[in-house]
């Protein structure tokens, strides 16, 4: 800048004159008036002076302002190359940093989109299931109880049942026994089949389908004194019958505790394997929820570091937008100050060259 302000100087040495001779025109008046103003003008000025006084040649100084001219733009050209380099430099930082934010501010919608519509629904899915599952074990369990309490009672159900048909059958037996030695039975004899056929109805109490034999057989003993061998036979027959009925009716009561018994244990056995079921499944829901709460730790993790990263490189884009806005300042004011030296170089080289300007150096020169 030293050596261009020089040329500067160099380029207006003949300003140096005396403004208010008769040559110069009210315009010239003016420009050396705005060159007064300046500290760089009154050098100018002065070694203009200093340059007449010591019988400089004006052709030699012309040739050293158009020199000095060509170097300050080729220096102007400079700034603009380095300019225009430093432009394109910014403009494929600030591509890159805008296609960064973009894939960065992509890359966290998706991580938002994914906590928030996969990784929450599916955790409370998962709990919900769990919840299921837990249920689901707690109704088995209460299923086998229920189960195994109604097993007991049925089957001390039917362990009194066959109390009660083993002691029914055992007096029939008794009553039959006593029947078939009966010839010309006593009065004790037909008071203990009548007593065995009261024991015979209140075992059979609860069996309402048996009642009407009994009954009719204490009708038939009470009424009868066995004299008569054709009613003792009919008493027989319906002893007999009784007893098979009893029989029957106990094979049956057996056959279906057996099959009631099968049916518990197949029960147990299903439940015990939904049972064992339900656990693994607890297991596999466990892991689940375990690994879906990882995923959102991660997840919310990856959030923080893509919304650092993006506060990073916003902060990167608005520094090379702030340093490309210096930058652009510092090349307006070094373009207009070449600019604003250049214009001075040449309008004073204008004026080295007009003829009027030459005549009045000519004119100072002979006076001296």
């Amino acid at each position: 800048m030293f050596k261009v302000a020089v040329c500067a100087l160099l380029v207006l040495a003949s300003t140096a004159i005396n403004v208010q001779s008769s040559i110069w025109t009210s315009k010239d008046q003016k420009a050396f008036a705005q060159i007064h103003q300046s500290g760089w003008g009154k050098f100018i000025l002065n070694y203009a002076e200093l340059h007449l006084t010591t019988g400089g040649i004006l052709s030699e100084l012309n040739s050293e302002i158009e020199k000095l001219v060509d170097e300050m733009e080729e220096e102007l050209a400079g700034v603009h190359h380095e300019f225009n380099r430093r432009t394109d430099v910014h403009n494929r930082e600030v591509s890159r940093l805008e296609q960064e934010i973009q894939d960065k501010e992509r890359e966290l919608f998706n991580a938002h989109d994914f906590y928030d519509n996969v990784l929450i629904p599916q955790g409370e899915r998962f709990a919900a299931q769990l919840e299921q599952l837990q249920e689901n074990i707690a109704q088995n369990r209460r299923t086998l109880e229920q189960a195994t309490v109604q097993r007991a009672n049925d089957h001390e159900t039917f362990e009194s049942e066959v109390v009660e048909h083993n002691e029914a059958i055992a007096a029939i037996d008794e009553c039959l026994q006593l029947l078939s030695t009966l010839a010309a039975p006593s009065l004790a004899q037909v008071k203990k089949v009548q007593k065995n056929l009261a024991k015979i109805q209140n075992s059979l109490k609860k069996h309402n389908q048996f009642q009407i034999f009994v009954k009719v057989l204490l009708e038939i003993t009470s009424d009868s004194n066995f004299d008569d061998q054709g009613a003792l036979r009919d008493i027989v027959v319906a002893f007999n019958n009784l007893r098979v009925e009893l029989v029957d009716s106990l094979n049956q009561i057996t056959a279906d505790e057996a099959e009631q018994v099968a049916e518990y244990n197949a029960s147990v056995i299903q439940l015990n394997q939904e049972h064992a079921e339900f656990q693994r499944a607890v297991v596999v829901k466990n892991a689940e929820i375990e690994a879906n709460t990882t995923k959102q730790e991660q997840t919310l993790d990856l959030i923080d570091e893509l919304d650092q990263d993006l506060a990073t490189l916003n902060g990167q884009l608005q520094a090379e937008n702030d340093d490309y806005a210096f930058a652009t300042d510092v090349y307006n004011a070094t373009v207009a100050e070449y600019n604003k030296e250049i214009n001075a170089a040449n309008q004073a080289l204008e004026l080295l060259n007009q003829p009027r300007f030459q005549d009045y150096v000519k004119s100072q020169l002979k006076g001296a």
